[in-house]
């Protein structure tokens, strides 16, 4: 009831006056030291938009360089692995080159072997090559 009192001066329907509560009002009884401290305080609130989306976008910013870093990163890992499967490849097929010119020059060497041995032994038929694959087993 105090608040009809109050603002009994405002020019209103009596419907409204009964709908209405002091707090409605209450910007009616502020003073000018609060108008402006309201004031300044609309103002430092529109300064720190500026403030908040430059903040927004430097975040924003340094997200996607970070997105870019690690897009590098994994660009790097996956080329570095392709370099080591091709090392890999070539060197698993030097070493299978490597192992069947050593045994082309094993077999070679084998047959030398068995013709000196063929041939010292003087014994060109059948029986004198299975006695030259034992000697060459056992050596």
């Amino acid at each position: 009831m105090t608040h009809m009192k109050r603002f009994q001066g405002i020019p209103m329907s009596k419907s409204m006056r009964d709908l209405c509560k002091e707090e409605d009002y209450a910007f009616l009884g502020m003073s000018e030291k609060t108008i402006k401290v309201t004031v300044e305080r609309d103002r430092d609130l529109e300064d720190w938009r500026p403030k908040k989306e430059e903040r927004v976008r430097r975040q924003l910013e340094r997200e996607q360089l970070e997105i870019e870093r690690l897009q590098q990163i994994e660009e790097r890992k996956k080329e570095k692995e392709q370099q080591w499967r091709t090392h890999v490849e070539k060197l698993t097929s030097s070493q299978e080159k490597t192992l069947q010119d050593r045994l082309a020059r094993l077999r070679r060497f084998r047959e030398f072997q068995r013709k000196v041995l063929i041939e010292e032994s003087g014994m060109e038929d059948g029986g004198a090559g299975l006695t030259v694959n034992q000697l060459l087993t056992r050596m």
